[in-house]
């Protein structure tokens, strides 16, 4: 299906206004992947707040133009689906490597966070980045740990106390 210029113009703003605010990208060649397969992984991405979209090339190339993700810009040929991370910067690699797991004619091709292009293996380090509750909860456990701490220290003083008191009643007691 051919389209006409107002449609790729759509298409081109759609995908560079979801790169402008995207965290992290990843690019992968989806070629031998059945119909089926391909809803599969679109249900698994709208699930996971991952915006996911089967563009032309060129299309792809002016839409990443003036984002962090320019630098995909080289990497685009092929038949491929992009993949931009919503809401937190792991969530596409997630995506892409738990699907791989499944079937393994998708191809990832391109990782991209930050405006910087990484290695296709380093799809695992992105993915395993925590989610945002995930990040939340470690910072509060690391800020609520000297407070334990302390709160345990100055338990101690008087629990001594008491233990020493007690063993001392019993030394009598025995003596």
């Amino acid at each position: 299906m051919a389209l006409n210029f107002e449609q790729k113009q759509v298409i081109v703003a759609e995908v560079a206004e979801v790169a402008r605010t995207a965290f992290s990208a990843v690019a992968a060649e989806y070629r031998g992947i059945t119909v089926e397969d391909m809803t599969e992984l679109r249900v698994q991405a709208r699930n996971n707040g991952v915006y996911l979209r089967v563009v032309k090339n060129t299309l792809a190339r002016r839409a990443v133009k003036d984002t962090e993700f320019e630098c995909m810009t080289e990497g685009l040929t092929g038949p491929l689906v992009l993949a931009f991370s919503q809401e937190d910067p792991g969530a596409a690699a997630r995506v892409i490597k738990d699907f791989t797991k499944q079937n393994d004619r998708l191809n990832v091709t391109l990782v991209a966070i930050g405006g910087q292009m990484l290695a296709p293996s380093e799809l695992e380090t992105l993915a395993k980045l925590p989610t945002y509750d995930q990040a939340l909860s470690m910072l509060m456990s690391v800020m609520q740990a000297p407070i334990q701490k302390l709160a345990q220290t100055m338990n101690e003083v008087p629990g001594k106390l008491v233990r020493t008191v007690a063993a001392i009643r019993d030394a009598k007691e025995a003596a």
